[in-house]
């Protein structure tokens, strides 16, 4: 055989060696991609913790069991078998610079936050209803308009505030913020403003929400909005029975009338207690939400070594 022939030979053998050790290093072990994998150990101990408004307090729930809060710890530990502690910083009634304010002034909260591997939120609800009393019952609907936007740049500065000292305390864990949502839509399915303010204030927040990673925006508005009524039909039929009823206006008056009365809503998802706040059904599904987007974004389940 030829100098020339073995050349050749020598430089396939060569060729082969060198290709079956590159294979042997992306494939064998520990490769990097198979390193990272095994690194990635699911947390023995969960902390999550909430902070917000009436809907992080549970109010409305009937059955007691801490609204959201409590149902997704159960959640979390049946999928993920480890323990999950929660502390929950809900406070009815608060606007976005109320729950500022307290996380400014209590070191519980604070403490909390630092710790957490996940944090979820509820925040907004207040701040629109603010506005919508001051305007929703009086005027037009184009000057409804025009004060919800004036009103959303400030909610824009308070819930960017916000943010910035929840990443303060902690930069890392994953967020979640809830959406809010239209708690009298069945009544007035044919009056849009509300909606379109609740709308409005959603885009507000999702895209806050973007600027401060890791963070996931829930949207719960038409799950709760709509309650049982899941299909365009039904909303329709919803509309043409409103249409009878309050003549395509909303009323104080109305209002006040729905949320006292204790015995029932349109809404199955919607607390008969003041029916403005989700009862347990209505937790559940904000549950469920929040459980799908927590999969789908689990980081905060496991730590790396």
């Amino acid at each position: 055989m030829s100098k020339k022939v073995w050349r050749w030979l020598l430089l396939i053998v060569a060729l082969i060696a060198i290709g079956g050790g590159a294979a042997w290093y992306l494939r064998g072990e520990p490769s990097l991609v198979a390193n990272q994998e095994q690194q990635r150990i699911l947390k023995k101990k969960i902390l999550l913790v909430a902070l917000g408004d009436s809907l992080t307090h549970g109010q409305g729930d009937e059955k007691k069991q801490g609204g959201y809060v409590g149902q997704i710890k159960t959640r979390l530990e049946d999928k993920y078998g480890n323990q999950v502690t929660t502390e929950n910083f809900g406070v009815t009634g608060d606007r976005s610079d109320q729950i500022k304010a307290r996380l400014d002034s209590q070191r519980e909260i604070q403490t909390g936050l630092k710790s957490a591997d996940v944090i979820v939120m509820t925040v907004g609800g207040n701040d629109l209803m603010q506005t919508l009393e001051k305007a929703a019952f009086s005027t037009s609907s184009v000057t409804v308009e025009k004060d919800v936007n004036a009103a959303g740049k400030i909610y824009q500065t308070k819930l960017t505030a916000l943010f910035k000292d929840v990443r303060k305390y902690n930069p890392n864990a994953q967020l979640f913020v809830f959406s809010i949502y239209n708690p009298f839509y069945t009544y007035f399915p044919n009056v849009t403003v509300i909606s379109k303010s609740v709308a409005k204030w959603n885009q507000l927040t999702k895209r806050l929400v973007a600027k401060y990673q890791p963070a996931t925006f829930v949207d719960i508005n038409h799950t709760l909005s709509y309650g049982q009524y899941t299909t365009r039909a039904a909303r329709q039929q919803l509309v043409s029975q409103a249409k009878k009823s309050n003549n395509d206006q909303i009323t104080q008056a109305a209002v006040l009338a729905i949320m006292n009365n204790k015995d029932h809503n349109l809404n199955n998802y919607i607390s008969t207690s003041d029916n403005f706040h989700p009862n347990h059904l209505g937790y559940t599904k904000m549950t469920e939400k929040l459980f799908d987007a927590m999969v789908k974004n689990n980081n905060f389940e496991y730590q790396t070594r």
